[in-house]
């Protein structure tokens, strides 16, 4: 199943004509995970073709405006729309303070079920959001004084790929015992022998990364949620002769967010969060490029495909006897 990532905004701070203040969406099986909310994000759902009843979960990285003005509005829609599903807010410490500030997004409020995670003022972070199919784990940035989160979203792990002539050349008879093998459980063939799923599974099969690190300088924590990441976030919010001004700020340079994807080990890098002193972001690209060639500027609305099948170990060998 692929995942879609998709930059509803990439500007930092004030939106321009090219491009919005910060979110990001993450498309997987027409489920949506939204990641920070500035103002205008709702129009960019819409743009994106994304259904504001399709979001499960919405995690805010920190409580700067461009980052989070944009919730309450969003919640108020989907009230009106006459949401019922549930939904989950990942947020930093003040956040359910500052949606109950506003009249008509108080999470206790809503008609609609609203589970809110509220991250512990210590830092304490970790796995924030958790389904059968995906882990969201949240670390703590470095952005100046703001209590400030990143996020990585992982698909857990999935069996190796059956393997259904070996199954049968070992005796097993098709129908339910095929099932039992596909969930792990060994069977016994009708001459009394035991088939273990070692014998008829490939290699476990891993999941996509997508790592979402912006409005924070070069970090550990930001480092741990690039780790072999498929895709990558990173703040680039000024070229490297204002390194300076980006460490004065709580920011990442463009070279400096590819060197996190380098040492990370991450495949593709999106540059995103830029100035809007760079009406041109192609030096941007340029100077992350020649650190870590995968680099690109984040573009918006466009679909950046996951595909866990590109991640597959090769199919099943010989049969494993343990």
């Amino acid at each position: 199943m692929k995942t879609d990532v998709i930059p509803l905004g990439t500007a930092s701070a004030v939106p321009t004509d090219e491009r919005h203040l910060s979110a990001l969406a993450v498309e997987r099986k027409g489920q949506v995970l939204l990641f920070d909310c500035g103002e205008g994000t709702q129009y960019r759902l819409r743009e994106a073709g994304l259904s504001w009843a399709r979001i499960e979960a919405i995690f805010v990285t920190h409580l700067h405006g461009d980052h989070c003005y944009g919730l309450p509005g969003l919640l108020s829609t989907m009230e009106l729309q006459q949401r019922a599903d549930p939904v989950t807010l990942v947020l930093p410490p003040g956040g359910p303070g500052m949606l109950r500030a506003v009249p008509g997004a108080t999470p206790a409020r809503l008609s609609f079920p609203v589970h809110v995670v509220e991250a512990d003022a210590a830092g304490t972070l970790g796995a924030v959001y958790e389904t059968d199919e995906i882990i969201v784990e949240a670390r703590r940035l470095d952005h100046r004084e703001a209590f400030t989160m990143g996020f990585r979203v992982a698909e857990r792990t999935r069996p190796g790929r059956f393997d259904p002539e070996r199954a049968r050349a070992l005796g097993v008879p098709e129908g339910p015992a095929f099932g039992r093998l596909q969930n792990g459980c060994p069977v016994t063939t009708p001459d009394g022998t035991t088939v273990r799923p070692g014998q008829v599974l490939g290699p476990p099969r891993p999941g996509v990364v997508a790592a979402y690190v912006t409005d924070t300088r070069p970090c550990a924590g930001g480092r741990a949620l690039a780790e072999e990441a498929d895709l990558l976030y990173h703040d680039a919010t000024f070229a490297d002769d204002h390194a300076a001004r980006a460490d004065e700020t709580g920011h990442s340079t463009a070279r400096q967010a590819a060197t996190v994807a380098r040492e990370a080990g991450a495949t593709r890098l999106l540059l995103g969060h830029l100035s809007a002193r760079y009406p041109d972001p192609a030096p941007l690209e340029r100077e992350a490029r020649s650190v870590f060639p995968a680099a690109e500027v984040a573009e918006e609305l466009r679909r950046y495909e996951l595909d866990p099948r590109e991640k597959e170990p090769d199919p099943v060998g010989p049969a494993d006897e343990s």
